[in-house]
């Protein structure tokens, strides 16, 4: 059987192009017996009909030649083949017609008692003996193929019967070596079913599979819908599990697009695909009048969410990257990914600096002299930072003041920093670190009238630091998998959905804003550890979940808004804008109407800083103090929501002393 599949992908095209002239030999005689019906009128017209066959053939032999014909391997020939096959019988019934009635008829070549009818018929036959040759070879290549891979394939059941299942099914029935045999598709658009797609039908919708796959003896189910949100995939990975058959996929639609993966790259389902959305339309003009030409740069560029923006901006084609870490590794890890992109006109400039180094950053703005800074340099380990406060009020507070400041002074056009639904009612460190970077960010927005920005948004899955790779080496240890509490949710999003929408949130603020991204609903992590496990190919029987208890600092459930906030819709349907009022910009009444405390001048003294940026600084020097006591009772202050049972009651003499200090300082400057 091998050998006559190999002989049908290995025929020379010299053997077709000898049958084909051995059928256009044949043709004439046969159209003109098939014209009068009587073998005794070819006698009279032999001459003519030698001629005309001869000519004929070497003519429509060069159409064929010059059409590409015999380029083709007719054992896989497909819709482009048969284009081709179309266009070279179109010219060549053409050429017959006009060497007949230009050529052969008014020189005599052929008596005037021809039949005129001739050339047509002879240009259907040869449509039938060209194209019937090349259609055999595809027929006999198919169905050898099928026979003798039917016996240990796997049948499959498509789960989408849209264009993404139409190139599956495509794939399958050419590559007979993958091991499968597409029995048929379910599809819920009811327009669909019954229909045939490449031959397979369309045998019911998704809610069916469960009876499908006893009926059909179905062997595995392949989702082909990339563009389905993940409830839709969560759905029919149950309805397979209800009847253990294994279920995979095909990559989601923005893989697809950007080229990390084909759509034919049959996989398993992972994580990302239950719990993917819709697809994200990007409004690309607005965010390449952002990007395109200009010099854009990424701290925390080696991070989860940095390096997924050096990614996705090098697409819209800056002049230069600037990608700044603290990391060498990650750092040269994401320059050399970077530098292997087909945007090759791309500059790319690596910088490994540390963004509480106000001198080094202070010279990194002033020689790079960035156009657009994405600030996604952060500590956002809840367990982590609690235990290391004065670090995390350093990078967290001290680098995004540091930032903004030269920003400002460097005539940044825009500044977008990356926050977390943690700063929303913080109960940890991490999150209120970020909320008093949310409102250092729109303080500065506020002074300045420049477009700085916050983008907040929940977990992403497979960040550093977050459960999923937690849950996945524990189940690759054999277990348990610790999760804190039954009842604790969590937002989740992929990390390419979150930085799309992090540039498109980019090119929507004119200043101060919190734009907060539609993480959907909140999951309980509880079932996110079922979830892997089980597509890990396990049970809990097999795989212990362990109740551990809450740690220092965690919250049963996010949040994205505070409750005063006036949330708003913005123009993208997953973009959110949320007004709050500042804590530190209470009106002040100076006689004609109120104006912030940002432009009152405290005590008459020119320069004073308002008591947002005294507090931020007093801060900043107690963390470097280590006096976690005063920074304890200066986060509820920052922050009023602010709740943990380990504030501090004795300190308020301390950070009296503290702000004079700062104050005297800010005074000298």
């Amino acid at each position: 059987m091998k050998s006559y599949l190999r002989l049908l992908t290995r025929l020379r095209n010299r053997y077709l192009m000898t049958i084909d002239i051995v059928g256009l030999v044949i043709i004439p005689p046969l159209a003109m017996l098939l014209r009068n019906d009587d073998p005794g009128i070819v006698g009279p017209f032999s001459n003519a009909l030698l001629v005309y066959t001869l000519v004929m053939l070497f003519g429509k032999i060069l159409v064929f030649v010059r059409s590409e014909l015999y380029s083709e391997l007719w054992a896989y020939a497909s819709i482009p083949a048969l284009i081709t096959v179309m266009r070279a019988l179109a010219l060549s019934g053409i050429l017959e017609l006009v060497l007949f009635f230009g050529l052969l008829l008014p020189i005599g070549l052929v008596p005037a008692g021809f039949p005129r009818s001739i050339p047509i018929i002879s240009s259907l036959l040869t449509v039938f003996w060209i194209s019937g040759s090349r259609l055999g070879i595809r027929i006999i290549y198919s169905e050898f193929r099928d026979q003798g891979t039917a016996y240990h394939s796997r049948r499959v059941l498509i789960a989408g019967a849209g264009a993404a299942g139409a190139l599956t099914i495509k794939e399958l029935q050419n590559n007979s070596q993958l091991g499968f045999v597409p029995v048929g598709f379910v599809d819920d658009d009811p327009q669909k079913i019954s229909r045939r797609v490449h031959g397979v039908p369309v045998l019911g919708p998704l809610g069916d599979i469960p009876n499908l796959v006893k009926q059909h003896h179905i062997d595995e189910v392949i989702i082909t819908m990339p563009t389905a949100p993940g409830k839709v995939i969560r759905e029919v990975v149950q309805l397979c599990r209800q009847v253990k058959v294994p279920s995979k996929t095909i990559p989601a639609l923005y893989d697809i697009v950007r080229g990390t993966a084909r759509i034919d790259d049959v996989r398993s389902v992972q994580l990302e695909d239950l719990l993917r959305r819709g697809v994200i339309e990007t409004d690309v003009t607005q965010v390449m009048l952002l990007l395109t030409g200009g010099r854009v740069l990424v701290t925390g560029a080696g991070g989860s969410i940095g390096s997924e923006l050096c990614r996705q901006i090098k697409m819209f084609r800056p002049a230069e990257m600037i990608i700044l870490g603290h990391g060498e590794t990650s750092i040269f890890q994401i320059m050399k990914e970077l530098g292997e992109s087909p945007v090759s006109d791309m500059k790319i400039t690596p910088v490994i600096a540390d963004v509480r180094d106000q001198e080094r950053m202070d010279q990194v703005f002033r020689s790079l002299r960035p156009d657009v800074v994405f600030h996604a340099a952060a500590h956002k380990h809840v367990y982590l930072m609690q235990e290391n406060i004065p670090e995390s009020v350093t990078n967290n507070v001290l680098g995004t003041r540091t930032l903004v400041d030269l920003a400002n002074r460097y005539d940044v056009r825009r500044f977008v920093m990356v926050s977390s639904d943690k700063a929303v009612n913080p109960t940890s460190v991490m999150g209120v670190t970020k909320r008093i970077a949310e409102l250092i960010v729109q303080d500065a927005a506020n002074r300045s009238g420049k477009p700085f920005v916050t983008v907040r948004f929940g977990n992403v899955l497979g960040s550093r630091g977050s459960v999923v790779p937690l849950f996945k080496h524990q189940i690759a240890m054999g277990g348990p998998v610790t999760v804190t509490h039954p009842g604790v949710t969590r937002y989740f999003m992929t990390i390419p959905e979150a930085v799309q929408l992090i540039l498109q949130a980019a090119t929507m603020g004119k200043g101060g804003e919190v734009f907060v991204l539609d993480m959907g609903e909140q999951i309980k992590v509880i079932d996110l550890a079922r979830d892997l496990i089980r597509l890990s190919g396990f049970t809990e029987e097999d795989i212990e979940i362990k109740i551990t208890g809450l740690v220092p600092g965690e919250k049963m459930f996010e949040e994205l808004f505070y409750e005063e906030d006036r949330i708003e819709r913005t123009s993208h349907d997953k973009i959110m804008v949320s007004y709050s009022r500042m804590d530190h910009d209470v009106p002040v009444s100076m006689g004609e109407g109120n104006v912030s405390i940002h432009q009152h001048i405290v005590s008459g003294i020119p320069g004073y800083e308002d008591s947002l940026a005294m507090d931020v600084t007093t801060i900043i020097e107690a963390a470097h103090q280590g006096s976690e006591n005063i920074v304890s009772r200066l986060f509820s202050k920052l922050v009023p929501q602010f709740r943990t049972p380990d504030l501090a009651a004795d300190a308020d003499e301390a950070i009296a002393r503290m702000s004079g200090q700062s104050a005297s300082l800010n005074v000298k400057s």
